[in-house]
């Protein structure tokens, strides 16, 4: 474990969070925990790791596990202080499962679910996902994470960053104000704002944990390598709105810097 496990991030790993809008956690949970994890889901997919002329779909989605290799996973003692770091202490919701899990195959066709976009946080009751919303403020999110049960190299369908794109998007969404954008509105250009971003591949072992800005911009990918990628995608929900009585948090500061607000 790091040695941040007990008294959160280094204040290098914060300012990179600030900055590029992502912190890369490796052993975040153990091996053992993805490996508990991986047989649920393949359960779950009721399929087998055994028999890959049944792997006929280039990605299989599962929705929100609540077993304990997930609930574990998502609660390990350094991803509490790392949330504590970038959230602010007392200010996020304990995670009690994670998903979705976006499983993908080795195929050579298109996955069909390409495209950079942000994830909304708010408005997901509309049926069309599109209307979904994102503001300013980012209500409802507190992070994007990406958690990797299996390991994931540069063939295997890592999900694709846009190194500092937080920074536009928030820039993007001042003018806006409480009501904010639809991923529709958002995606109009197609993300043209931070097309000249430095892009950054999601890799790692099992057991590490990307914690990624809301505002983030990412993309999936087909995958090209040889063995099935597991990779859950769950946001981290806040207690509430953000207190302006309370000293920023590094996701707020991200925000204020990109607008141009000091602290």
């Amino acid at each position: 474990m790091s040695e941040h496990a007990q008294t959160g991030l280094s204040q290098a790993q914060i300012e990179h969070f600030i900055d590029h809008g992502y912190i890369k956690l490796e052993g975040a949970f153990d091996g053992e925990l993805a490996r508990q994890g991986r047989d649920q889901l393949w359960q779950a997919m009721r399929l087998s790791p055994d028999a890959p002329d049944t792997w006929t779909q280039p990605v299989v989605r599962l929705g929100f596990m609540p077993g304990k290799p997930f609930i574990d996973a998502a609660n390990t003692p350094l991803l509490h202080a790392a949330y504590d770091a970038l959230v602010g202490e007392g200010r996020w919701l304990k995670p009690n499962g994670l998903g979705t899990f976006p499983v993908r195959f080795p195929s050579p066709g298109d996955p069909g679910d390409v495209g950079w976009h942000v994830d909304a946080s708010f408005g997901t009751d509309n049926p069309d996902f599109m209307q979904w919303r994102v503001n300013v403020k980012s209500r409802g999110g507190a992070l994007l994470m990406l958690f990797l049960f299996s390991e994931v190299g540069e063939l295997d369908a890592p999900t694709r960053i846009r190194k500092g794109s937080h920074s536009s998007i928030a820039r993007q969404l001042l003018p806006h104000g409480e009501n904010g954008l639809t991923l529709g509105e958002l995606a109009a250009d197609g993300f043209a704002a931070t097309a000249g971003c430095e892009e950054v591949l999601a890799t790692g072992q099992a057991g590490t944990v990307y914690l990624c800005h809301p505002f983030l911009v990412h993309s999936a990918q087909a995958h090209r390598g040889t063995k099935p990628r597991f990779m859950a995608q769950p946001p981290l929900l806040p207690k509430g709105e953000f207190d302006p009585s309370l000293p920023p948090s590094p996701v707020q500061i991200a925000i204020r810097r990109a607008i141009g607000v000091n602290g």
